[in-house]
């Protein structure tokens, strides 16, 4: 890595450290800037627990364990200088444990370290939310042998780079990370590598696996999970057809948990919720800009009373300050999978979305003018 001196067209390398002379272990720094920092390995993965030891019959305790976006468990083992001879057979045990992990065991080392480590939280809500699944039920983690493994170090030894690569084309997940630190003055800077594999190889395994990809995405559309969302919003837009609601007049049934309407004011859409456990009336705030999104939300929230009074219930204003978007709806419990309590359960789409739609039309896009007259 090298410095750019504009003025003298020239470049300067960076000074390289050793994590052992800067002070630097493997335990206190190397782990806690990962578990802060997961997408530093080069996707989205949500750190489970740190220092993991809940396997039976032996003391041994991994380092990080993650999930990724695909409900995969992911072994995570950090080494400073040097990567060590056994770091390989040390993960492959770590593996084969949590190859037996079921999903209401990894939920629970979840909340412990929710508890223990994030001042606590919902760990099946945050489960739910990261891989995109609607209610836990629906949830799949730790299927078959999907275990991966992450190897972190500064400098791997060819024993552990031999056997990485081998395991690889025995179609095991194994992915090696360079850190590396560098001194710019009195600033140091982590530069992350991935080494194994490769990333053009990656994309050629890839691309190797589109096939299994498309039969288990297939798969997944013919659930029956699918083909009973699809029944209840068949069933629902025709009775919103003869309702006083337009907004759902021109959408289709799918097999989402959800449909959407447009409002009048791009990017807002009015949602119907349907989920296992419960159904959701709500205006989804998810313009391209955050900042916007919350404007918009603090001007509708100004007017709160006004809105509830038209809705005649206490609705949920949802500033979600840590996502792009923000979000105001009304919940309902309900049992998806009882048919005979559809009938109920659209009648009170129908009717709360009637007076949603009354209630947040105007307001948002009274909203939305203030926002384009500031630009």
């Amino acid at each position: 890595m090298y410095t750019i001196d504009k003025d003298s067209n020239r470049i300067a390398p960076l000074v390289i450290k050793r994590f052992s002379d800067l002070g630097f272990t493997e335990r206190h720094h190397l782990q806690e800037w990962l578990a802060n920092e997961p997408n530093a390995l080069g996707e989205e993965l949500l750190i489970i627990q740190k220092e993991f030891d809940g396997f039976d019959d032996t003391r041994e305790r991994l380092d990080l364990l993650a999930l990724d976006k695909m409900g995969n468990l992911v072994i995570i083992e950090n080494k400073l200088d040097d990567s060590g001879r056994d770091v390989v057979w040390q993960a492959l045990k770590y593996a084969s444990y949590c190859a037996n992990l079921i999903k209401h065991q990894i939920v629970d080392i979840f909340q412990q370290y929710l508890n223990r480590y994030q001042q606590g939280g919902d760990a099946k809500a945050q489960v739910c939310e990261f891989i995109g699944t609607p209610d836990i039920d629906e949830l799949k983690l730790n299927t078959g042998n999907s275990q991966r493994i992450m190897f972190v170090a500064a400098n791997f030894r060819k024993e552990v780079t031999s056997t990485a690569l081998w395991l690889l084309g025995q179609g095991i997940s194994v992915h090696c990370f360079k850190v590396t630190p560098y001194a710019l003055g009195e600033q140091l800077l982590l530069n992350v590598e991935q080494i194994i594999p490769t990333p053009e190889a990656e994309e050629l395994m890839i691309g190797m696996s589109a096939k299994e990809k498309e039969e288990k995405n297939t798969e997944v559309v013919l659930k029956t999970r699918h083909t009973v969302r699809r029944a209840f919003w068949e069933e629902a837009l025709e009775a919103f057809q003869n309702s006083p609601c337009n907004l759902f007049n021109n959408i289709s049934a799918s097999k989402d948990h959800w449909l959407s309407a447009g409002s009048g004011v791009t990017g807002c859409p009015f949602n119907l919720i349907f989920n296992q456990k419960e159904i959701r009336v709500e205006l989804w705030i998810s313009r391209s800009v955050t900042e916007d999104n919350k404007l918009i939300f603090e001007q509708l929230l100004e007017q709160k009373d006004a809105i509830e009074q038209v809705t005649g219930h206490e609705l949920e204003w949802m500033r979600l300050n840590d996502k792009k978007s923000s979000r105001i709806q009304l919940t309902k419990a309900a049992d998806a999978n009882n048919k005979d309590l559809w009938p109920q359960s659209i009648e009170w789409m129908i009717a709360e979305m009637t007076k949603f739609e009354k209630a947040l039309k105007q307001p948002l896009a009274d909203a939305a003018s203030q926002l384009r007259q500031r630009a």
